[in-house]
């Protein structure tokens, strides 16, 4: 399918976004530590005549571009975070930051994000107002929220706002939408058993926490299995337990650490009662008593009807029908735009990173992972036209 003159204008400046990408990659910053990103990010953006906002998240950073007099407002995201994870590529921008990575590709958000809004500000043309909202501490922080709380809408109101995010496994620059409830939620729970410890070689003394952990263990896979209902999504992992110390001695005390998703509200409050009533019940049953504590995580993301179609069409328009997948399947992974999209309709949808064999097919959070740059020009090209369509393209006569 031949391109629109948007990509057209995007050809020749994708190399200086690409280089930028990768000196991204190379200083990597974590949740709230953002501070040489969110700098680039405000000089690039008031460059090329935005207003630019910034501290709202501590180091989030929004640009602002108005035009025309309709009251109509876009918000488009990218996140600017990266991981407690030592890189293991060899690549010349590979992290010069031990511990730290850029290992879910919001590097390479970022710099779609600036490319579109260069094009934006000297390609498209719209009427009405483009929010460019870039968040920090995406990756577990809740930096959405904290964005929020500092007044992100009431400051930069919008009348529906998208993200994207790359996926390894999906051929590289095909888009994936998918309307209602697209991402799970994700509690964090811990069990906590306390018993009394005893000599191994006299049990019957003791009130043993590791086979009440155990029994718990095996009693939460019923959860899944027997209280929700089978066409519904739900995951409970113990991803930990911790008792004891030695082979001959009952510990007092042990701990297990659960990570509890789902795709629905209601069926996120049925995981809770019934992990809480096993837990106490279970531990009663072997004379132990159990504390659970319960930490809520992210909500469960919610695709607009309206702004998923909007935003298929548009990648239709731009890229054919062969790179768009309108009804794609739901994730079990969790993203903290769903506070956003709880106050804003919009879409949050997927682009490929690679298919299966290629270098772009190592999942994200992995040592080995890159963001494929080849993404940065459709990136910047879907949101450019996206914003121009949705803001009334065409009844303004190009910038100069």
């Amino acid at each position: 399918m031949e391109t629109t003159y948007l990509g057209q204008a995007l050809d020749g400046r994708i190399g200086e976004f690409v280089q930028l990408r990768r000196a991204l990659h190379a200083q990597p910053e974590l949740a709230f530590e953002e501070h040489a990103t969110s700098e680039l990010v405000a000089a690039k953006l008031a460059g090329w005549g935005y207003r630019v906002r910034r501290g709202l998240g501590k180091t989030g950073v929004v640009g602002t571009l108005q035009r025309g007099s309709s009251r109509r407002a876009i918000g488009l995201r990218a996140d600017m975070d990266a991981l407690p994870i030592q890189e293991a590529g060899s690549q010349g921008w590979a992290s010069r930051v031990p511990g730290h990575m850029h290992a879910c590709g919001h590097d390479g958000h970022t710099a779609s994000l600036l490319a579109a809004a260069r094009a934006i500000a000297q390609d498209a043309t719209f009427d009405g107002t483009v929010h460019l909202i870039f968040q920090p501490a995406e990756e577990g922080a809740g930096g959405a929220l904290r964005m929020m709380a500092d007044g992100l809408f009431e400051h930069h109101p919008c009348d529906a706002i998208f993200a994207l995010h790359n996926m390894p496994g999906i051929a590289a620059g095909h888009f994936v939408f998918r309307s209602g409830p697209a991402m799970a939620s994700s509690d964090d729970v811990s069990i906590t058993l306390h018993g009394v410890g005893g000599h191994g070689a006299m049990p019957h003394t003791a009130s043993d926490t590791i086979v009440a952990a155990a029994a718990i263990v095996m009693a939460l896979q019923t959860v899944v299995s027997r209280n929700v209902d089978p066409l519904q999504t739900a995951v409970v992992t113990v991803g930990a337990l911790h008792a004891g110390q030695a082979n001959n001695v009952i510990p007092a005390q042990a701990r297990l650490e659960l990570s509890v998703r789902a795709l629905d509200p209601g069926v996120r409050q049925l995981l809770r009662r019934r992990i809480e009533a096993l837990a106490t019940q279970q531990a009663a049953s072997f004379g132990v008593r159990a504390e659970v504590d319960w930490r809520d995580g992210y909500a469960v993301l919610v695709n607009d009807a309206e702004q998923t179609e909007l935003a298929a069409r548009v990648a239709t328009e731009l890229f054919g029908p062969e790179r768009v997948t309108r009804n794609g399947a739901a994730l079990t992974a969790s993203e903290d735009f769903a506070f956003m999209l709880e106050r804003v309709p919009g879409c949050y949808f997927l682009v490929g990173n690679g298919g299966p064999g290629s270098a772009g097919a190592c999942m994200v959070h992995n040592p080995g992972y890159d963001f494929n740059d080849a993404l940065i020009e459709p990136a910047a090209a879907f949101w450019t036209q996206l914003a121009q369509t949705f803001l009334q393209a065409g009844t303004l006569p190009p910038q100069p």
